[in-house]
């Protein structure tokens, strides 16, 4: 081709594989321009219009709107910078989908109402700080004013959350099964006294680290478990005063291992910790975060406190 050719729209339009009309559009505004006019008012165009009309149809195919075309197109901003900020609006755009599908696809598999998937839905797309929010007045709840007690600071950390930003269906769901728990008044109620408990034993033994009582439990009883000891069996007792034992040194009252006040303490703490939406929030924290699943306490918890009952009076 000559560069010095003009071409007619409908040369140019066969040229580009457009129509007549969307030269027309584009040429009325400007972005590409015809090179002259004849007599009669009819448009003739240069072959640099081609390569116009191909860099606007690729631009109008990454969504870039007209006013963006023209100044890239007439050199007023730079390619790169328009890319860029497209790049990272549609990065945006792409989170947005695909926690939507991440939605949806929790939606399919729990069976949800409308309501539910409602609820699901603004729970997942709540802000980074939102989600620190609803979260953070939750361990308020649970933990605030125990927080001198570094082991309370470090069972609070452990506790908190961290949505990515691209969470998958699995994380979606998990996190709004968390975010419903936080909510619930009894079991912010019952991890406060929980926390409470542990700051007041920690208090008696004059601030020494010491290894967390529920997780001592779940050790100690684990052989029984595997032995299939009945918690009611005289086979049972070595395990019941060895665990009565350690906590009456947690208490600072060794000497009162036997009494039936300390084991009835001891029973009121392992009740207040085998709450299942404890365990449950532990579970879907390890979702969120993820982390590998926590075993399950409930098993031990089960066999002790019913051990407990069956050996204290009443």
């Amino acid at each position: 081709m000559n560069g010095d050719r003009l071409y007619s729209i409908g040369e140019l339009a066969r040229m580009a594989g457009l129509t007549v009309k969307t030269i027309r559009f584009y040429s009325d505004r400007g972005i590409v321009p015809p090179t002259d006019r004849s007599p009669a008012g009819y448009r003739f165009y240069g072959i640099d219009a081609l390569a116009r009309l191909d860099l606007v149809r690729t631009l109008r195919a990454l969504g870039l709107d007209l006013p963006t075309i023209t100044k890239i197109v007439d050199r007023q901003i730079s390619l790169a910078e328009v890319a860029a900020a497209h790049a990272e609006a549609l990065e945006v755009r792409i989170r947005v989908l695909r926690l939507r599908r991440s939605v949806l696809a929790a939606v399919a598999r729990r069976g949800s109402t409308p309501e539910e998937m409602e609820l699901m839905h603004r729970l997942a797309k709540l802000s980074r700080d939102e989600r620190r929010r609803l979260i953070g007045d939750f361990l308020d709840a649970a933990f605030g004013g125990l927080d001198a007690d570094p082991a309370v600071t470090a069972i609070r950390c452990s506790m908190t959350p961290e949505l990515p930003d691209d969470p998958d269906a699995e994380q979606v769901e998990a996190w709004v099964d968390l975010a419903e728990l936080s909510q619930d008044p009894d079991f912010r109620a019952g991890l406060r006294h929980m926390a409470e408990q542990h700051a007041a034993e920690r208090d008696t033994t004059g601030g020494v680290p010491r290894r967390d009582l529920v997780a001592m439990v779940r050790d100690q009883v684990a052989p029984a478990l595997t032995a299939g000891l009945a918690p009611a069996s005289p086979q049972a007792d070595p395990v019941v005063a060895a665990i009565a034992a350690h906590y009456a040194r947690i208490l600072g009252h060794p000497e009162h291992a036997d009494h039936a006040d300390l084991r009835h303490r001891l029973l009121t703490r392992l009740e207040t910790a085998n709450d299942p939406r404890r365990e449950q929030y532990l579970q879907s924290l390890a979702v969120i975060n993820g982390w590998p699943a926590p075993e399950s306490t409930a098993p031990a918890l089960d066999w002790l406190i019913q051990a407990l009952r069956a050996r204290l009076p009443g």
